[in-house]
């Protein structure tokens, strides 16, 4: 067997990669080592990535000061409830846009795609309002049904069902199903990947989002993780340590789906960049 020559290039490459790990990677392991820190070692100057006197003292401030499992759950069904609904929503509008042809789609396509170009602070008034007028603020149906379809979601979903081949809808309908049932039976499963990649996108925004939970709720009970967070975090003092330690505790859900969800999400990401 001959030997694989290794170029230069070739260490280079791996060498900058490594480089570039470290530095993505670097700020995660700093935080997780701050946690185990008194305040005093984490804002001291110069900075020290090991601790010198590890504790937990962390951890009980942010269970002690904080209801933190009543914010885990609220953070749970809103982030969880719009995902689901956006993501089974959203896959059905991007299917009929794709594959459907109905009167006045181009149109309807493209005045979707343009709410894109507003942002949220153009509506959040208006939207706090209406949820007002209709009894819903401080409801998790309000939080939720605000946020069931984006135009995002149609857009990324719709792409993906383009891609599909026509043969598979004109066998299914030789054979009698109707279009739902095309969508249910055949097209959805193909399109499983880029599914639950818009899915864990999508938990992860409403996850990490603070503005509109914060805004569209008055009371402690309905707070979520990041507006919890937020009150270690004043105008005179920081506790940094508690909020390092709460914001690990906030992303543990979500590396452990992406660890159970790597191989759908990695290869919804490949699928759409062979797409387009």
């Amino acid at each position: 067997m001959r030997k694989k020559k290794i170029n230069a290039y070739q260490i280079i490459k791996v060498i900058v990669c490594i480089l570039i790990l470290a530095v993505v990677v670097f700020p995660f392991i700093w935080m997780i080592l701050s946690t185990f820190k008194l305040q005093k070692d984490i804002i001291k100057w110069p900075p020290s990535i090991w601790p010198k006197a590890w504790t937990l003292q962390n951890y009980t401030k942010v269970f002690k000061r904080i209801p933190l499992a009543i914010y885990i759950r609220n953070t749970v069904i809103f982030a969880g409830g719009v995902s689901i609904c956006s993501a089974f929503l959203d896959s059905l509008a991007g299917y009929a846009f794709a594959r459907l042809n109905f009167k006045g789609k181009k149109w309807l396509f493209n005045l979707i795609i343009l709410t894109m170009l507003i942002p949220f602070q153009i509506i959040m008034i208006p939207l706090y309002m209406e949820l007002n007028d209709m009894n819903l603020l401080n409801t998790f149906f309000g939080l939720i049904i605000t946020r069931a379809t984006s135009a995002y979601g149609i857009f990324f979903m719709c792409s993906s069902y383009t891609g599909l081949p026509e043969s598979l809808e004109e066998a299914a309908r030789i054979d009698g199903l109707n279009e739902f049932g095309i969508f249910a039976r055949i097209m959805f499963p193909l399109n499983k990947p880029t599914f639950i990649t818009f899915f864990i996108f999508c938990l992860t925004s409403n996850w990490n989002d603070l503005i509109y939970p914060l805004m569209m709720t008055n009371s402690t009970n309905m707070r979520t993780l990041p507006a919890g967070l937020a009150m270690f975090v004043g105008e005179g003092v920081r506790e940094t340590g508690p909020a390092l330690a709460g914001a690990l505790i906030s992303i543990l859900p979500l590396f452990v789906l992406y660890c159970f969800a790597q191989k759908y999400f990695v290869e919804g990401i490949a699928v759409s960049g062979m797409k387009e």
